[in-house]
């Protein structure tokens, strides 16, 4: 038996996202199947519609989702229907090689549904990131949904689901920021402002933003940064310096995906500093450096994979610390819209109008 629900699918690479019926199976062994109140607009997902990720089109968009668990398939333990989930696209297996070394946040064989989802005339879709919560219920595996406090309004909650968590994690995780530490965040959209705010959280003395717009660097201000430097008028590399004794950051975080700002990151961060890649890259982007400043410079390049996060650890501690006061995720969504909104809400992001719209239904 399916169910007929309404979700916004990307027929095609660079083809408007249609609102269309998408008929979801009952949940099977494993699953879960989520109403979703609350799904961001993350920069990912346009990912998926250009092509940038993947050719599996139709895509079933939207993956930063929260939401109450409807009904669960047999053998699952993890949730049960009427809670309050974050969904997440790392549903460790506990089995990998990852997870056997104590490295679940690592886990190379997370789980998604195995039931398919498909349009009205039986063509499968790919959900997003293996949740496709553009839609007014979606199926996922069990271990993709996190219960939390359910205090916590959906749409501020499903930031957590992977923008916000990503840069926040991006510094504490990957980049291991600490009391006292120096930090600059190249690109100031929501992944890098959760960055800013995570450096801010660790305790980071300096906090250097860096964007081409003046209005994201104000947003920046707000989640904590000390600094900024506007890249169009001025070089970050020099003035990241400039701001730390001409030495460089502790910590550099490129949360664009870009060679050129990748190349700023590495030459901004001082000797045996740490550069954390969280901006997603395309395909054919290449980045040439001299292997003799990669081992002259010391330190440790690192790629940030959803922020190194444990969901299971980590959603529900930054749930409580946003309901004690003590993190203002509320923040990051700039408006909310409809399921019918959003391809305008693409055009919005490309213009740098929103920090994050957040389709609630």
């Amino acid at each position: 038996m399916t169910i007929s629900v309404q979700g916004v699918v990307a027929g095609g690479k660079g083809e408007p996202a249609e609102l269309t019926t998408v008929l979801v199976p009952e949940p099977g062994p494993g699953e879960a199947l989520v109403t979703v109140q609350a799904c961001g607009v993350c920069h990912t997902d346009l990912h998926y519609k250009q092509g940038g990720i993947g050719d599996d089109f139709p895509y079933l968009l939207g993956h930063e989702a929260a939401g109450l668990v409807d009904a669960v398939g047999p053998s699952v333990t993890e949730v049960a229907p009427g809670d309050f989930v974050i969904l997440n696209w790392r549903a460790v297996c506990g089995r990998c090689r990852a997870c056997s070394r104590g490295r679940p946040w690592y886990c190379f064989n997370t789980r998604n549904a195995s039931q398919k989802m498909t349009l009205a005339d039986g063509t499968v879709v790919s959900p997003a990131l293996g949740i496709g919560a553009f839609a007014e219920k979606t199926l996922v595996a069990a271990g993709q949904c996190t219960k939390v406090n359910p205090a916590i309004p959906a749409a501020t909650a499903g930031l957590l689901g992977c923008g916000v968590m990503a840069g926040i994690g991006a510094a504490i995780n990957t980049g291991g920021v600490t009391r006292g530490d120096s930090v600059a965040v190249i690109g100031c959209g929501g992944v890098g402002d959760g960055a800013i705010l995570g450096a801010w959280l660790a305790g980071a003395r300096t906090i250097i933003a860096v964007d081409v717009d003046d209005r994201k660097l104000d947003w920046a201000r707000g989640f904590g940064a000390t600094h900024v430097i506007n890249s169009r008028s001025a070089d970050p590399v020099a003035g990241i310096r400039e701001l730390t004794g001409g030495f460089g950051a502790d910590v550099v975080i490129e949360a664009i995906g870009r060679p050129e700002t990748y190349q700023q990151a590495f030459y901004a961060r001082d000797l045996a500093g740490v550069v954390v890649l969280v901006g997603v890259p395309t395909p054919e982007m290449r980045l040439e450096l001299p292997l003799i400043d990669v081992f002259g410079r010391g330190g440790a390049l690192k790629s940030s994979w959803y922020g190194d996060c444990l969901p299971s650890r980590d959603f529900p501690m930054l749930v409580d610390l946003h309901l004690a006061g003590r993190l203002p995720l509320d923040k990051f969504a700039s408006e909310t819209i409809g399921l019918g909104d959003v391809e305008e809400a693409f055009a919005k992001m490309a213009r740098g109008e929103v920090l994050r719209s957040v389709v609630t239904l």
